[in-house]
């Protein structure tokens, strides 16, 4: 995907700053959502599978992802095999995942979402599976990074229904593809070139389900990004907030921090 850097190159991109929140919403007893931000990685799991298989499949993904970043992030490390450590962590993932079921077999049928952006170079890496969100803001223009790998989608797609539809349509939250230890993967990973200024907004389908992408960029382009929180949670609660809902954002910077935040489940 990308050329090597030289092993003594320094890092020039960071999140910061970074904003990040999980609520439980209105509707939920528990969290199944997690969430992890850095000065190089955002991400978000939304787990299913009942409340307790949920939260521990959400939980093993982000902290799995979590263990795996420093290495992902090494300048000694060539940006190439980088790319393919962030790729493989999926089915790294995914075999947790499978070693916790087959050691635990009540939690059959458990998994999770994973959606990510990572700065490796120059570049935003955007590691995907499923239907938790990423967004880019670019002076003040918002693009919806992630592609959901769900049923409606390939609907859409296909053009056998329209965006009308999917209110009511019986299959609005099949997804075609989960991290749920069983082996049947194929991750997306993309890259963007890094552009001081962009912000990256990752989500669970709590917010993206309720609030639409122009909401979404008003409140991050009307003030800074923990005033956007507060206003996209708001608007998720106004409206019933059925759904856990967890957000993080981060501002390309050249400004570096060293602190890391888990949310929700993974905590």
């Amino acid at each position: 995907m990308s050329g090597k850097n030289s092993a003594d190159e320094m890092p020039r991109y960071f999140f910061s700053p970074v904003a990040a929140e999980s609520a439980v919403g209105k509707v939920r007893d528990g969290n199944e959502d997690s969430g992890f931000v850095s000065q190089y990685s955002l991400a978000v799991a939304d787990g299913m599978g009942g409340h307790v298989g949920g939260e521990i499949a959400s939980r093993i993904a982000i902290r799995e992802f979590a263990t795996k970043l420093p290495l992902i992030t090494n300048a000694d490390i060539d940006i190439d095999s980088r790319e393919d450590l962030l790729l493989n962590l999926a089915l790294d993932i995914d075999r947790a995942i499978n070693a916790e079921v087959t050691a635990r077999p009540e939690l059959e049928g458990m998994g999770t979402t994973l959606s990510s952006v990572t700065i490796v170079g120059d570049n935003v890496l955007l590691l995907h599976i499923g239907d938790s969100r990423c967004y880019r803001i670019r002076k003040k223009k918002i693009t919806q990074l992630s592609v959901d790998h769900t049923v409606i989608q390939e609907l859409l797609d296909q053009g056998r229904i329209t965006h009308e539809d999917i209110a009511d349509h019986p299959q609005r939250s099949f997804l075609t593809q989960a991290l749920m230890g069983k082996g049947e993967l194929t991750p997306v990973l993309l890259s963007y070139p890094a552009e001081l200024g962009d912000i990256y907004l990752v989500c669970s389908d709590g917010l993206s389900g309720l609030v639409a992408e122009n909401e979404i960029r008003d409140s991050l382009t009307s003030g800074d990004i923990a005033s956007a929180i507060t206003s996209l949670l708001a608007k998720a609660y106004d409206r019933g907030a059925p759904d856990n809902v967890t957000v993080v954002i981060g501002e390309i910077s050249n400004h570096a921090h060293s602190s890391e935040t888990f949310l929700g489940a993974a905590q």
